[in-house]
């Protein structure tokens, strides 16, 4: 008979651990996601935000078992029982290799846990379980990384994956917020699998879903505009990255250690030695204030990406525009965070009549109304803040002009020791 086990889950109530994720489930790389927030400081605001990786984990593994249920039982694919295996497996370890306090340290320049997940996969007690079971690493990263191809390897890196929909629901259920709610059941019930223009086969969606894609869409808008960008998150987001990267300048941290640390445990480790002291103050909830928070509706809709993808840069912006407005350097943060593919979709969709057409680019504005006006829906979502530690004045003009500005402008100002607010 074969052996499986049933978690309660607050989320999706019975979650059925098969053979092959109860052989890896108690390993040490697994168990340490039971110590990594999936919110990260977003508990300093929402105190139910205390969920785990790991239970996130969970919650893909078990979408992922019912995805390949249904779709098998419609009769539209039939993995064999090592595809299945696989699917499910990766699904269950694909943020095995996440940071502590969820995408911050991704931010604060650290490579993307995807790219850590081999180290967690290819050493110790869970390489040793995956091998076992006839799936070593290299045939769960490709899946993991979103790099594999096959019909079903959307279920793991897609536009309508099993990540997102566990996350989503899960997040706006443990932060008490109605902004996450998606009909889950029927879009697993409208999942298939369609051609794509190249003729490859892939995860598709039935016409059907159509209603309940654009409330997850809708979902992920809110919850960005709403949670995640939250201006105390983001408050706590700004101070940590900046704690961790002063820690590893300084040598206290390496970043091979902070990978593998827990919540908890990185945090001890940075309060033993903090010269800026600022694990402290995020440890009592002492935030850096807001002294300018501004829509990113108010500036041109094309803005140059720095302020979000070169943390280098932007540590140096920071600590001269702290000198410029009376402040020490590490006193003010800059915050203008970025995710252009918010609401981007690129899957196949099956209409009543059989036809076949692309969810994607401008073609999703055909079938749904959320993609026509995706643009404007990502800039209302987004803010431009500078946050504070003391009581400064800084100027909205002068900021929009500094972060409208090229990035190669802006390091030569710093070069060249010109001031940054010109206005």
């Amino acid at each position: 008979m074969t052996r499986f086990e049933v978690v309660r889950d607050p989320l999706w109530n019975n979650i059925r651990l098969d053979p092959e994720a109860l052989a890896v489930v108690d390993t040490p790389a697994v168990q340490r996601l039971r110590y990594v927030r999936q919110l990260g400081h977003a508990f300093l605001v929402y105190p139910g935000a205390t969920h785990s990786r790991f239970e996130h984990a969970l919650g893909a593994y078990h979408l992922a078992r019912r995805v390949l249920d249904t779709l098998e039982d419609a009769g539209d694919v039939r993995p064999d029982s090592e595809e299945r295996a696989r699917l499910k497996l990766a699904a269950l370890l694909h943020d095995i290799g996440h940071y502590p306090f969820s995408h911050a340290l991704e931010e604060a320049g650290l490579p993307r846990h995807e790219a850590l997940a081999a180290r967690h996969l290819t050493s110790g007690a869970l390489a040793d379980r995956l091998t076992e079971l006839g799936t070593p690493a290299e045939r769960l990263l490709p899946l993991i990384r979103g790099e594999a191809r096959g019909p079903l390897v959307g279920l793991v890196a897609g536009s309508l994956d099993v990540d997102k929909l566990d996350y989503l629901s899960r997040d706006a259920w443990m932060c008490g917020v109605p902004y996450g709610v998606i009909d889950v059941d029927r879009l697993l019930a409208a999942l298939t699998v369609a051609a794509r223009p190249d003729g490859r086969a892939t995860l598709a969606l039935h016409e059907k879903g159509l209603a309940a894609l654009e409330s997850l869409l809708f979902a992920k808008y809110q919850m960005y505009r709403n949670v995640y960008w939250h201006h105390a998150v983001r408050s706590a987001t700004s101070m940590f990255k900046r704690l961790v990267r002063c820690a590893i300048a300084g040598r206290r941290l390496s970043p091979d250690a902070v990978a593998l640390a827990t919540d908890d445990g990185l945090i001890h480790e940075l309060m033993g030695d903090d010269p800026t002291g600022l694990a402290r103050a995020l440890r009592e909830r002492r935030l850096a204030k807001r002294a300018l928070d501004l829509p990113a509706t108010d500036l041109p809709a094309a803005t140059p990406p720095w302020p979000s993808d070169d943390p280098d840069l932007l540590e140096r912006v920071e600590d001269r525009l702290a000198r410029e407005v009376g402040l020490a350097p590490g006193e003010l943060f800059l915050d203008f965070p970025a995710k252009p593919d918010m609401l981007a979709l690129d899957l196949p969709l099956v209409k009543r009549d059989g036809a076949v057409t692309q969810l994607g680019g401008a073609d999703a504005g055909a079938h749904l109304g959320l993609p026509r006006v995706a643009a404007e829906l990502y800039r209302s979502a987004r803010r431009l803040r500078v946050f504070v530690i003391g009581t400064a004045t800084v100027p909205a003009k002068g900021i929009v002009e500094l972060v409208m500005t090229p990035r190669e402008e802006v390091a030569a100002r710093l070069e060249e020791e010109r001031l940054l607010l010109t206005a």
